[in-house]
């Protein structure tokens, strides 16, 4: 690629590496000293600590480029690193992590300011790559997405199936009452 076609987002990519500062949040003491020396052989100046205090500490006194942030820390939310990250630093890329993924937590981060959101385990590279990925390499809107019907219609008829199609099971792991269950399968998928 030629320096005239770069892109606005192109450039910003390569502005920060040439700054690769990186916090590392996470209060699993052997998952954290493995992923820093793995991000160090990667050529991070990495800044390890293990609670939220300790991370709003560390990019107040220097902001990093780059964070890996667990989700769910003893002492709070990583989402609060991630903000003022963000807030202190609008172009630095921050990463959250967590065993405990759904949806509207996936939500929240990107909302807030995480550039990705990794279920764990996740491992160096997939994290590595997380980081350094541009915008491009994400997944572009389908044309036509699916709407909120029929993905709720989709998870159902998933669980049925996954119960052998068991309508007592199917609506108990869906916390659902049976009969709402049975109507709802008895119906046409949604458009």
């Amino acid at each position: 690629m030629t320096d005239s076609l770069k892109t606005a987002e192109d450039t910003s990519v390569v502005s920060g590496l040439e700054d690769k500062t990186l916090l590392i949040a996470d209060d699993d003491r052997p998952f954290l000293t493995r992923l820093t020396r793995a991000m160090e052989t990667r050529g991070f100046q990495v800044t390890p600590v293990e609670s939220v205090a300790e991370g709003l500490a560390a990019i107040r006194q220097s902001t990093p480029s780059f964070a890996i942030i667990d989700m769910r820390l003893a002492d709070g939310n990583g989402l609060d690193i991630i903000s003022e990250l963000k807030a202190l630093r609008p172009d630095s890329r921050g990463i959250i992590l967590t065993g405990y993924g759904n949806i509207a937590t996936a939500v929240t981060a990107v909302k807030l300011g995480a550039f990705d959101y990794l279920a764990k385990p996740a491992d160096a590279d997939e994290i590595y790559n997380a980081l350094m990925a541009i915008q491009h390499d994400k997944t572009e809107l389908p044309e036509n997405p699916m709407s909120a019907d029929r993905v709720r219609w989709e998870h159902i008829q998933r669980i049925y199936e996954l119960c052998g199609r068991n309508v007592s099971e199917t609506a108990r792991r869906l916390n659902m009452h049976r009969r709402t269950l049975q109507r709802i399968l008895a119906k046409r998928a949604p458009r």
